[in-house]
């Protein structure tokens, strides 16, 4: 699967969400769309991560711009880590990969010297047409949410 293309319809997406909803890109027409893809739930990286999201989501609304996390752990896990830190947005799971695989994010990792296939954390803003305006690849946490805000405010 090749990385989804600037300036192209970013790939459509129909999953299950926090709050017991089942959210689609087609859903969100007329929005800007953030997809941030992470690794784990309640990891450290990924906690800071959803944190920075939720501490920016006034600029974001302002924006017109919807935040939408999402990896492969399952709705109970989600719904456990959106509570525990306070996120105003929804996080949706793809336990199956369909949608990973759609946004090209599955990549070999290491860890302790042993390779696996996991998330890239990676983000993609999509306008409010469902073209895929930006993409952000081997992100790295620390001012990461502040470069995608300037990039939705820009739209």
């Amino acid at each position: 699967m090749s990385t989804p293309e600037i300036d192209q319809p970013a790939p459509a997406f129909t999953q299950p969400a926090t709050g017991d909803q089942t959210i689609s890109l087609a859903d969100l027409s007329g929005k800007n769309v953030v997809l941030y893809f992470y690794p784990r739930d309640a990891t450290p990286g990924c906690t800071t991560e959803s944190q920075d999201f939720r501490d920016a989501i006034e600029d974001f609304n302002n924006a017109s711009t919807v935040i939408l996390g999402v990896s492969q752990d399952p709705m109970a896990s989600h719904e456990k880590f959106k509570a525990k830190q306070s996120m105003p947005f929804e996080l949706l799971s793809d336990e199956e990969g369909a949608m990973c695989k759609a946004y090209d994010v599955i990549k070999l990792k290491k860890m302790y010297g042993k390779e696996f296939l996991g998330i890239e954390r990676s983000t993609f803003l999509i306008d409010a047409n469902g073209v895929l305006r930006q993409s952000w690849l081997k992100v790295k946490v620390p001012g990461h949410v502040a470069e995608v805000l300037e990039a939705a405010k820009a739209l």
